[in-house]
């Protein structure tokens, strides 16, 4: 695997959670396959259980791990080509990222999404100069439009969890203080198409994802409805993707407190589990009760994040 961006990269989704298993029965079986190997993390962007369970999983293969900041001790770097370099960035991405890949084996992005410019944004322009000018297997960390990573976790979750062979998964939208990307929603949304769910997605009118992450879901704009005998509900925020209305990209256009996943919101559902990719914004995103409850998994979520990094790696230490 040469990288790794989209669900169609893992291959058969049977086959990778069987390796998922396999890999959280013995965390350190393919220990080998790391030795003087060397993964180099590149973060434009904060995080904390990306760069902890993405280090972890690297270790436990056997590597040596270097995390790059960009944002702190490294030279601010330019993006695009064709800037006259007068103002405050000192290097280009095109000389750093081969520099980059003469210190390291594999590399892993995180990258968001500025949300200012769609077409910028859905063109996954940094993470592709990575994967055309590094000369390494490249692996998303969370990009301007995808976190594959998160939503193999959130797959694996769902396979240990569920109580039905093809369960009622819903990705419900609900509100936040903040403009966020549409990462982890495309992704999750996604994944879940090419496994055996029934994904249904709510959101308010406007909020549409993008069609080729849509995919055959049931996109239901009654949240009472959608949420309906669920077995799982998958609560995340994300601004405008500006699929109806382009100028609204990224943007603010809905606070619908009435979205904010609760006690009474949970029992509409079949007894259903509580998901979300954390950091959560409690008593907006979802309350205090719900997040607290026995339903929910938002911390063995977390878990399986250091579980789906480690099949990424393994099998991209597996191609080299």
């Amino acid at each position: 695997m040469k990288s790794f961006i989209n669900v169609e990269d893992i291959g058969d989704l049977q086959k990778a959670l069987a390796e998922a298993q396999e890999i959280k029965n013995d965390r350190y079986k393919y220990q080998h396959l790391g030795k003087n190997k060397t993964l180099m993390m590149i973060f434009f962007n904060n995080s904390l259980r990306t760069r902890l369970s993405t280090q972890k999983a690297a270790m436990n293969l056997g590597m040596n791990v270097i995390v790059l900041d960009v944002n702190a001790g490294a030279w601010k770097l330019e993006t695009e080509r064709g800037v006259i370099m007068d103002g405050d960035k000192s290097e280009h991405l095109l000389e750093a990222i081969p520099v980059m890949g003469c210190y390291c084996d594999l590399i892993g992005v995180r990258s968001f999404a500025g949300l200012t410019d769609r077409e910028y944004d859905y063109a996954e322009t940094v993470l592709n100069q990575f994967i055309k000018y590094s000369g390494r297997p490249v692996f998303a960390m969370e990009t301007a439009t995808v976190h594959p990573l998160q939503a193999f976790a959130d797959l694996i979750t769902i396979e240990e969890h569920k109580v039905v062979e093809r369960p009622k998964v819903v990705l419900t939208w609900a509100p936040h203080c903040r403009a966020l990307p549409q990462a982890v929603p495309n992704s999750f949304a996604q994944w879940m198409n090419a496994a055996d769910v029934d994904l249904v997605i709510t959101h308010p009118e406007g909020y549409e994802l993008d069609p080729k992450f849509i995919g055959n879901a049931r996109v239901e704009y009654d949240q009472k409805k959608a949420f309906e005998g669920a077995d799982f509900i998958y609560a995340k925020n994300w601004s405008n993707p500006g699929v109806t209305n382009p100028a609204d990209y990224g943007k603010i256009t809905s606070k619908d407190m009435s979205w904010t996943v609760d006690t009474e919101h949970m029992s509409w559902t079949n007894n259903g589990k509580f998901l979300h990719c954390l950091p959560v914004r409690r008593n907006l995103i979802v309350t205090d009760d719900v997040i607290e409850s026995p339903n929910s998994l938002v911390i063995p979520e977390a878990a399986n994040r250091e579980i789906s990094c480690s099949v990424v790696i393994k099998r991209m230490l597996e191609s080299l």
